[in-house]
């Protein structure tokens, strides 16, 4: 008789006691248990966190500590982003790519004295940090910040409350850092987040993380907000969903995502996959990241089968679902280069019966960062 695998056992954030305490659904997700929703709901805490201010648990993702004789050379050997002029203490959405130009992960990269600053997505941090080990080899030390909690505030309310706890952070602009001291422990704070709102990133040790997130949601401004409000927060501000909008079999152009590349590596090219991606930059991609919506109340999923108005297949949705701040349906997905252009007629097949849409611009809500 052969015995099944046992899976291994979920994973739990330093903040689940407190997840629990507080009513939180808590579902699987990328190896751990975490909060979908609190007994508000979703909805409530999607609103909220556009209106106010909504604290994120992102403990599960990967923080990563880069750093050798030049860590920054080192990864620009990896990722099609410009990191040389990166200033310290500046950050920058990037792409770790494979040889034919797909998107093994996006992260983001943070300058500071001892090296570069990693976080990357919780499903590959341990395939980032071997991917790392075999391309890098002993050109820099890599180092998984497995001691670390991450937590996340975000809305038009954050920069007021967290200013109440740390001094100094309301001078920050979009993707900028400090290295800010409290209780005589350095922790690492970051304006930037995945909603399309204002907000901060917070690094700082796990032992401490339970306390500060009691002192955040003390405040008035602040709900706990689950991954529920979190993905349809991303969704409206056309973010893509590692593993959904963004995999291996995508590259940054497909994506959307050529923004990415700068002017100088778009030139002297010397990353993964630059063949490719440069030929799909001068040439047009087969295929192209699409914001949509789709008419009436009913929302298309992810996986739903897009075709034109003759009914030929043409895409497929990647990520879809209700937008509260929308007040309908949106979704985001692939289709055929001919039908990318924004105002295109689709059919979105929603349980086989066709239902009209439309390409539509993205973001869906105006992005609202701080940029000083």
């Amino acid at each position: 008789m052969t015995v099944p695998e046992t899976a291994a056992p979920l994973k739990r954030t330093p903040l689940d006691a407190l997840h629990r305490e507080l009513g939180a659904k808590m579902v699987p997700f990328a190896g751990y248990e975490m909060p979908v929703q609190y007994p508000s709901g979703i909805l409530a805490e999607h609103l909220h966190t556009r209106s106010q201010a909504g604290l994120f648990d992102v403990s599960h993702m990967g923080q990563i500590q880069l750093s050798g004789a030049d860590p920054i050379g080192a990864l620009e050997a990896l990722v099609p982003g410009d990191l040389q002029v990166l200033a310290p203490m500046r950050m920058r959405y990037t792409l770790l790519l494979n040889e034919a130009g797909g998107i093994l992960d996006d992260l983001m990269v943070t300058r500071r004295e001892d090296g570069l600053f990693l976080v990357v997505n919780a499903a590959c941090k341990e395939a980032d940090l071997r991917h790392l080990q075999d391309c890098l080899g002993a050109a820099a030390v890599r180092e998984l910040l497995a001691d670390r909690a991450l937590l996340a505030l975000q809305g038009p309310a954050a920069a007021t409350v967290l200013s109440r706890l740390i001094d100094g952070v309301a001078r920050l602009s979009f993707l900028t850092a400090a290295e800010v001291t409290v209780d005589g422990r350095k922790w690492l704070v970051t304006r930037s987040g995945y909603t399309g709102e204002d907000g901060f990133e917070i690094s700082l040790p796990a032992s401490e993380a339970e306390g500060f997130a009691r002192r955040l949601i003390a405040q008035p401004e602040v709900l706990p907000i689950g991954l529920g409000a979190r993905d349809s927060l991303r969704l409206e501000a056309g973010l893509c969903l590692y593993g959904h909008d963004i995999d291996e079999s995508t590259t940054p152009v497909e994506a959307d995502l050529a923004w990415t590349i700068s002017k100088r590596r778009r030139a002297a090219g010397g990353f993964p996959g630059a063949a490719t991606i440069l030929h799909q930059l001068a040439q047009g991609a087969p295929r192209q990241r699409v914001g949509i919506r789709p008419e009436g109340r009913a929302p298309a999923r992810e996986d739903t089968e897009i075709v034109d108005p003759a009914g030929n297949r043409i895409g497929r949705v990647t990520s879809g679902g209700f937008g509260p701040s929308v007040g309908g349906p949106v979704a985001m997905g692939y289709v055929e280069r001919a039908h990318a252009a924004e105002g295109t007629a689709l059919e979105l097949l929603v349980r086989g019966t066709p239902r009209p849409g439309y390409v539509a611009r993205l973001p869906f809500v105006p992005t609202r960062y701080y940029r000083g």
